[in-house]
């Protein structure tokens, strides 16, 4: 069996290295991308030696036209086609009133998000119509704020309702080229690297919510990545039980 190929997006940190990693262990060849090399590089040297030659880093700035188009163009030129997108790679801002958020942060975490999945998934589902045997899977990151948005998160909220409605198109317009489209949307994963975050209430105050183990989210892409052509898993959402989400405000 010829190996398949995902893309990655952001996969230089967080949920993105860890779903790469992930995939790489089920068999993937990944292409990581971000904005910077050395973290994708990174990512890639924390792969077991076995699955390292599957690792490939491109940097690319998924909110550019031109360099996504470079970048899937590469993917097909070296493996002549692409079987997974994971549209990961996402900007954020500190919680900020409304009347305070910058036309300059609304752009970055619009473009980051909104713009971003769009780009790569445009990239894709044209690759993916145009090559034999024809399509592939688009997995897209999505969040809970799309459904229950958290006080002072305008931008970041209005981002994630972009990629839900980007999620359903894609999925309808796939049909007739078998190319199937699903969303993660991902509750309160436990940091690595700091301690976990106060988060704002609905009622102003700040709590420390629960949190999840990453390797949660890690199965639950590669269950998406792994489902056989025709079948799809449209959206999850995955978050710890007792976090407060259900009747948040």
């Amino acid at each position: 069996m010829s190996v398949k190929t995902a893309v990655v997006t952001g996969a230089g940190s967080g949920v993105g290295r860890a779903c790469a990693l992930g995939l790489l262990a089920d068999g993937w060849r990944v292409v990581l991308t971000g904005r910077r090399t050395a973290p994708l590089e990174e990512t890639a040297t924390l792969a077991p030696e076995r699955d390292r030659d599957r690792a490939v880093a491109v940097s690319s700035d998924i909110t550019e036209q031109e360099a996504v188009d470079d970048l899937f163009a590469a993917v097909e030129d070296r493996f002549g086609r692409l079987d997974l997108l994971f549209n990961n790679a996402a900007d954020t801002m500190p919680y900020t009133a409304t009347e305070d958020v910058s036309v300059e942060d609304w752009h970055r975490v619009m473009d980051s998000i909104a713009t971003g999945t769009f780009l790569c998934s445009r990239a894709a589902f044209r690759m993916m119509k145009r090559q034999s045997p024809q399509g592939g899977r688009i997995i897209n990151n999505g969040a809970p704020s799309a459904q229950a948005p958290r006080p002072d998160s305008i931008a970041f909220t209005a981002a994630k309702h972009a990629v839900a409605g980007l999620t359903r198109s894609l999925s309808l317009d796939g049909r007739r080229y078998n190319i199937s489209c699903g969303q993660i949307d991902i509750g309160n994963v436990t940091p690595h690297d700091r301690p976990q975050p106060a988060v704002r209430q609905p009622d102003g105050s700040l709590r420390t919510e629960p949190t999840m183990d990453i390797g949660h989210v890690v199965d639950m892409v590669r269950t998406m990545a792994a489902l056989p052509a025709g079948v799809n898993i449209q959206s999850v959402l995955l978050m710890p039980s007792s976090m407060p989400y259900i009747g948040r405000g």
